[in-house]
C-alpha cells in the first residue's frame, strides 16, 4: 500500500455480474446491457423496502445461478443499500448460507466492497467473494427527502436515486479478462454543504480528494485510463469536477463520464440532474461497462463510486453533510 492506495500484485478477477433494473432504468440508455428489467418497482411486495430487499436477494441469486454457484462456494458476501441499518442485505442474506460483510458508505459502498473484497483475495484469506448494493427511488425519497404522496417539488439540482441492484463475483482466476489492480480508499471530507437535494456538490470535494491520492500514489496521469467514471455527480456535480481537477493540473475532458449520467435519458426521462444511488455504480459497472471491458472496446477504466454520508437524523439537527469516494482501477489483462 501506498498513501491511500493498494497495488494488487496478484490481480483480482471480476469473474462474472448479473444486475437488476427498474423500470424507469430500463426505458433508459442502458436498456440493452441489464440482465433484467422490473416491470414494476414494487415486486408485488407490501412495500417499497421489501421490494429493495427482493433485489438484493434476487442479484445475489441471479449470480450464483449464472456462475452454477451454490452457497458453499462462496466464502463471503460483502453488500450495502442505503436503507436503516441496511436491511436491505441484513434480510436479504437470511436466504443464503454465506457469512456476510454488511456495509454502508452511502452511494460509494459498492466501490467499498470491491476493495475489500479484492483485499480480502489477494491476502489469500478467501478464495472467492460477492460484492453487491442495491437502492430504489422510492424508499431513498421517504427516507432522505419526502414521500412521494405529498407530491413535492423535486429542486432543479435534484437527482434520481436508481432502483436497481448490481452484483459480481470476484476471484483469483488466472485467465485473462477484467482484473481489479489497484485501489484508492478515500477520507471522510466535509465542505459545508448542508442542501440534501444538491448531492454533486456534496460528493464533489471527496471526489477530487481521491482522484487527487490516486494520481498521485499510481504516479498515473488521467489519460492512462480509457474512461474515468464516477459514480453519482450527475450532469451539474460532473460539470464541477472537470473544471475544478484542473486547479490540481489534471484534465479530463476526453475520458470522463458519470454512471448517473449514463443511466438515463435526462431530458425525455425528466430525472433532474441524472442518477445516483448506492445501486447507480453497481448497475453501471456489472452492465455496460463490465461488458465494453470484455469486449475489448475498453481496456482500463477507473470507477469512482461517491457517497453522501448523512441520515434523516442528522438533516433534521441541522448538520452538514460529509461525503466519501473510493477509487477502483479496473484492467483487461
Amino acid at each position: 500500500m501506498k498513501g491511500q492506495t493498494i497495488f494488487f500484485d496478484k490481480p483480482v478477477s471480476v469473474s462474472q455480474v448479473a444486475t437488476i433494473a427498474g423500470p424507469k432504468e430500463g426505458e433508459g440508455p442502458l436498456k440493452d446491457y441489464f440482465d433484467y428489467i422490473l416491470k414494476d418497482d414494487i415486486l408485488k411486495q407490501k412495500s417499497y423496502e421489501h421490494a429493495e430487499i427482493e433485489m438484493q436477494r434476487r442479484v445475489i441469486k441471479q449470480l450464483l445461478n449464472k456462475s452454477c454457484l451454490n452457497d458453499g462456494e462462496i466464502d463471503l458476501v460483502f453488500a450495502g443499500d442505503l436503507l436503516d441499518e441496511i436491511i436491505g442485505c441484513n434480510f436479504a442474506l437470511r436466504e443464503f448460507d454465506i457469512p456476510f460483510f454488511g456495509l454502508y458508505n452511502a452511494c460509494a459502498t459498492f466501490g467499498e466492497a470491491l476493495i475489500l473484497g479484492a483485499s480480502m483475495l489477494q491476502n489469500e484469506l478467501a478464495e472467492r467473494v460477492i460484492c453487491s448494493t442495491t437502492s430504489h427511488f422510492a424508499t431513498a425519497e421517504r427516507q432522505y427527502r419526502f414521500p412521494l404522496e405529498l407530491g413535492n417539488q423535486r429542486s432543479p439540482l435534484a437527482q434520481w436515486t436508481v432502483t436497481g441492484a448490481g452484483g459480481c463475483i470476484l476471484d483469483k482466476k488466472e485467465e485473462r479478462g477484467v482484473k481489479i489492480t489497484a485501489g484508492t480508499i478515500g477520507k471522510v471530507v466535509d465542505y459545508g454543504v448542508n442542501d440534501a437535494n444538491d448531492m454533486g456538490a456534496v460528493m464533489l470535494p471527496a471526489t477530487l480528494e481521491t482522484l487527487d491520492a490516486h494520481f498521485r500514489d499510481t504516479g498515473r496521469k488521467p489519460d492512462y485510463y480509457d474512461m474515468i467514471v464516477t459514480g453519482d455527480l450527475g450532469h451539474a456535480g460532473g460539470r464541477l469536477l472537470l473544471s475544478m481537477i484542473k486547479e490540481k493540473g489534471y484534465d479530463l475532458d476526453e475520458n470522463y463520464t458519470d454512471c448517473g449520467i449514463l443511466v438515463y435519458n435526462r431530458e425525455a426521462q425528466g430525472v433532474g440532474q441524472g442518477g445516483s444511488g448506492a445501486g447507480c455504480s453497481s448497475l453501471v459497472f456489472c452492465s455496460y461497462l463490465y461488458k465494453l471491458m470484455q469486449r475489448g472496446l475498453k481496456r482500463k477504466i477507473l470507477l469512482i463510486p461517491t457517497g453522501a454520508l448523512l441520515s434523516k437524523t442528522s438533516s433534521l439537527q441541522g448538520e452538514t453533510i460529509p461525503a466519501i469516494a473510493h477509487a477502483v482501477s479496473l484492467e483487461v489483462l
